[in-house]
């Protein structure tokens, strides 16, 4: 009786008012994306030839606006680095609205490749400046406990954004992008008005260093550069990203490969993600505070990259549907379960000027740089006609040092586990 209670209380005490309106935050920046994403995608089939150019557009603009937020911050505290960053953000979705109906411009390639491109920094940056909030308010070995039951909210958020966009996507065709902007700006809005009064009114804003952040406008590019802690970070990211990035290409040639019935593939990815979605859930609201207690964060580093490393043996070995349903599943609920909160774990140990500058350069175009190298290793692997099974095996050495850059960041940076 004492041990069920015990193990009730584990799973249990990261439950709070914080807790909670931290993962309703979540929930509303998650919303406001997932509204637009099938829009994205949408503009994405549109430009399909296109998109090597939008999405390299895309982090070059991502590389040349990171200083200019560095600038922000150096010269602002985290409520106004919210205030200002969102709000240029719903600023920009206004424009975007206005531009379909005012300036009759719905038919406008330009302006669906440029939608395009922005909906791709948005998602970066709305979900950076968001964990810039929590790191830097919750970093004491408790309240990262609560990193968890965020991330629940954050694919309540997804969940709820992504259904709003399935019910009113008939009114694309009536309106463009008008509600889709609109309701996007809206839950952006109430996100930004909850994040400041969080940082105004949570228990742990004492932890807070109101002043102004300081520093330059390349310190986030300079530190990942200089400093092998941080430039260690950039790394493991641009790796998981890159290797996340060929498994999903890999993975989508093996289920077009298995079928060539469009609509039995698309309730093959639903299926998926009927299981992917619950199991996730589950896993961020109760088990992720115990597993990383369990095992350990040097130990979660090391097992991502011994996860891809089997996920890319059954790519070459065993080329299945089956394969791709396994590992897409496990490497899903691994990512948003443990291997995020863990990462944000470190984040929220790094110094001030890291937390604010460099962990959003890392998440923004260090990952964006990770997901075009990824693409282009499969399309150099194509261009030197490499056997389709062959590219996974020829990936595994990449799988391996990603543990290895696990460990030497675990050791780098001497952070308490949960």
């Amino acid at each position: 009786m004492n041990l069920r209670r015990d193990s009730i209380s584990k799973v249990t005490k990261y439950f709070s008012i914080e807790s909670l309106a931290a993962s309703f935050l979540f929930f509303l920046v998650l919303s406001s994306w997932y509204i637009l994403r099938p829009v994205r995608n949408e503009m994405a089939v549109a430009n399909v030839e296109e998109l090597p150019y939008l999405l390299a557009a895309g982090a070059l603009i991502m590389f040349l606006v990171n200083p200019l937020y560095s600038w922000i911050a150096s010269k602002s505290d985290l409520r106004k680095i919210i205030l200002f960053c969102y709000s240029f953000l719903i600023l920009n979705l206004i424009f975007f609205l206005l531009s379909w109906r005012v300036f009759d411009l719905g038919d406008s390639i330009w302006l669906g490749r440029i939608f395009y491109v922005w909906c791709n920094i948005y998602s970066f940056f709305v979900v950076s400046i968001f964990w810039v909030v929590i790191i830097n308010l919750y970093r004491d070995s408790r309240t990262r406990g609560f990193y968890g039951i965020i991330m629940a909210g954050g694919s309540l958020g997804a969940l709820f954004g992504s259904e709003i966009s399935k019910r009113f996507s008939n009114s694309f065709n009536d309106f463009g992008l008008e509600f889709f902007s609109m309701s996007s700006a809206i839950l952006l809005f109430l996100a930004m008005l909850l994040a400041i009064f969080i940082t105004s009114k949570s228990k742990h804003s004492n932890q807070l260093e109101l002043n102004n952040v300081g520093g330059g406008s390349f310190d986030g590019i300079k530190n990942s550069l200089k400093r092998s802690e941080i430039r260690n970070i950039a790394i493991y990211v641009w790796l998981w990203t890159g290797l996340m990035t060929i498994q999903w290409i890999t993975a989508i040639n093996i289920v077009e490969n298995w079928s060539q019935d469009s609509a039995q593939r698309l309730r093959f990815f639903a299926t998926v993600e009927q299981v992917t979605s619950p199991l996730t859930l589950i896993v961020q609201l109760f088990l992720t505070n115990i597993i990383i207690k369990k095992f350990g964060i040097k130990n979660i580093m090391l097992m991502y990259g011994m996860l891809f490393f089997l996920a890319y043996l059954a790519y070459g070995l065993m080329p299945s549907i089956i394969s791709v349903g396994i590992v897409t599943v496990i490497l899903r609920i691994f990512e948003y379960g443990i291997n995020k909160p863990t990462r944000e774990t470190i984040f929220s140990s790094l110094q001030k000027n890291d937390r604010y500058k460099s962990t959003v350069f890392i998440d923004t175009f260090i990952s964006r740089f990770g997901d075009l190298t990824g693409s282009g290793f499969i399309a150099l692997s194509k261009f030197t006609s490499i056997a389709a099974n062959a590219v996974p095996l020829i990936a595994l050495p990449i799988a391996g040092y990603l543990s290895f850059i696990g460990i030497k960041i675990s050791r780098d940076n001497k952070i308490k586990d949960l």
